[in-house]
Parts: C-alpha cells; sequence; structure tokens
C-alpha cells in the first residue's frame, strides 16, 4: 500500500535537481568606523537600561512604601544593585574603548632592529663573516 515517493512518481534520486546556491556578497567594511557604531550602540543600549531600570525602582519603591513589607525593600534593593552594575558596565565600556584606541597606532607602527646579538665562537663568527662577502 505505501509505496516511496520514487516509486510512485518513477523518479530515481540523481534526477532530483539540485539547488543553486547563490554566492554572499563581499561587504567591505571599515574596522574603525563599525567600532565606533558599536561603541555607541552598546552605550545607546546601556543608558536606555539603565532609565528603565530606575523607574523600575521608582515604582518598587513606592509599592514597598505602601506595603512597608521587608519582602518588597529586598526588591527594591537588588534593583538598585543591578542598576549600579549597568553603570559599572557603561564605564568599563568607555575603558576597554580608551584601550582600543591605544593599541591602533602600535600595530601600525613599523618595528626596526637596531642592535643584533651573535651567539656563537669567534671562528663561528668569522667562518659566517667570509661566506656572506
Amino acid at each position: 500500500m505505501a509505496k516511496s515517493l520514487d516509486e510512485t512518481f518513477d523518479i530515481t534520486p540523481s534526477e532530483l535537481p539540485k539547488p543553486i546556491k547563490k554566492p554572499k556578497p563581499i561587504i567591505v567594511s571599515d574596522k574603525s568606523e563599525d567600532k565606533e557604531k558599536d561603541y555607541t550602540y552598546a552605550r545607546a543600549q546601556l543608558y536606555d537600561i539603565v532609565e528603565k531600570m530606575q523607574e523600575s525602582i521608582n515604582d518598587a519603591m513606592e509599592v514597598a512604601q505602601q506595603s512597608e513589607h521587608p519582602r518588597a525593600y529586598e526588591v527594591v534593593f537588588n534593583g538598585a544593585k543591578n542598576a549600579a552594575d549597568v553603570v559599572e558596565k557603561i564605564t568599563d565600556l568607555h575603558k576597554k574603548m580608551n584601550d582600543l584606541e591605544r593599541e591602533e597606532p602600535k600595530q601600525q607602527s613599523t618595528s626596526q632592529v637596531q642592535n643584533n646579538l651573535f651567539v656563537g665562537s669567534t671562528s663561528e663568527l668569522m667562518k659566517m663573516l667570509k661566506e656572506n662577502k
């Protein structure tokens, strides 16, 4: 009763068309521009989170004052601690961005070797100098 689809449609698996994959376009971007966009976006998101948390803390404080329940105050203090953690993340973001900006010039500079040191005997040094003439 139950025939396979290949038998029903009288085809073999090799007759199935293969899907054509389109190559993805190559996106060339400026890393410094991306870094700045990411920094701005992350900073804006963190500020938004702090503002929303502040509103929530204010609302929770009103509830805690009205109910005078210890658990309600605990929730307020935990919310304040979490808001402080987000503010700390903002300062960490600034520090990381400054560190990245300081690293960039170091990577672009070329290095020069001023002093070379030969490790070996004087006879080996003489042989090497004669070979290089």
